[in-house]
């Protein structure tokens, strides 16, 4: 009954990053470089592997979903910030949140299913060299890369509808720089553990679930390549995947570290320095990553700049 009476909430502030405002000048700049680098970056290598022929591999073309995977989970995140910084505005409606939320769970699951499908790409490369043009068929890879677009977006839905059953009274203040599905959760009035129960029951399925298939994906490449009789031929089989265990470090461990930890050791800090690294760190530094160790995508890039260069003289 006494939820009847107070005012139910139709916007939320987002309290960002700083802590005082004399920061946010800072985290405004640093902010705005980093997006650049973001969308520079992937949307090269999109047009990268687009125009090159000798790209249109399978391995290219899962490279090719995550960039843009990457692009559009920042999109969904750093330029509402980039705005609230600037206006001085920290609000943010209530169906604006929830839209938010949903990209941000749409993307962001769209990329754990992605460096779980690039991870077993790289296991039938090096596994089964022989049958690897048959096994990574067009067909197979069309399905790897649809499955997980409609499977997340079935999840983020529910999420958002699970959402939006609940009431939010009182305190409508969020620590966190975007609408992200924990803060949210807290600030509700009513009971949330169905919320919290399917929390739990999608991260297993698309954190561990995808994690554990890339540990066994790497168990089997790494007995492969020790069977590997020359040193030369172990140091080219595990450099194909160096970058994408890079990638795996970088996303699994703070996303893991958000969503499967207890409650009890979670605190706003250490969710907010975890929702930069996944939302942020890593979408930036997944193109240098890729392209700094790869001699094809490298050469691509070169020859996409150059063209460019000498059609716009």
């Amino acid at each position: 009954m006494e939820t009847k009476n107070q005012t139910i909430t139709s916007e939320f502030i987002l309290l960002g990053l700083a802590e005082k405002s004399e920061q946010e000048t800072l985290l405004f700049a640093l902010f705005f470089c980093m997006y650049v680098v973001i969308a520079g970056g992937n949307l090269l290598i999109i047009l990268a592997i687009s125009y090159d022929l000798h790209l249109h591999t399978p391995m290219y073309f899962f490279l090719a979903n995550l960039s843009l995977v990457d692009f559009c989970l920042a999109s969904n995140t750093i330029p509402q910030m980039l705005v609230n910084i600037q206006t001085r505005s920290k609000s943010i409606s209530y169906p604006c949140c929830l839209t938010q939320m949903y990209f941000f769970h749409f993307f962001g699951i769209m990329d754990s299913v992605l460096i779980a499908v690039m991870a077993y790409d790289r296991f039938v490369a090096i596994c089964h060299p022989l049958h690897y043009t048959t096994i990574m068929s067009p067909r197979l890879c069309s399905l790897l890369v649809g499955g997980p677009w409609v499977f997340s977006c079935f999840v983020s839905l529910t999420h958002i509808l699970l959402m939006a059953r609940l009431d939010f009274c009182g305190n409508n203040e969020i620590p966190h720089y975007f609408c992200d599905l924990t803060p949210l959760l807290r600030l509700s009035c009513i009971d949330t553990s169905v919320n919290t129960i399917f929390v739990f029951i999608v991260a297993g399925m698309v954190i561990a679930t995808p994690f554990i298939c890339i540990l066994a994906s790497y168990a089997r490449i790494i007995m492969a390549i020790v069977k590997v009789p020359s040193a030369g031929g172990r140091k080219k089989a595990f450099s194909t995947c160096s970058s994408h265990l890079s990638v795996v470090a970088l996303f699994y461990g703070t996303t893991i570290a958000v969503y499967l930890c207890p409650s009890s050791v979670r605190t706003a800090v250490k969710e907010k320095a975890s929702a930069v690294m996944y939302t942020v760190v890593t979408p930036m530094l997944n193109p240098f990553i890729y392209s700094l160790r790869n001699r094809d995508l490298k050469g691509a890039l070169k020859h996409l700049v150059s063209r460019k260069t000498t059609s716009s003289s």
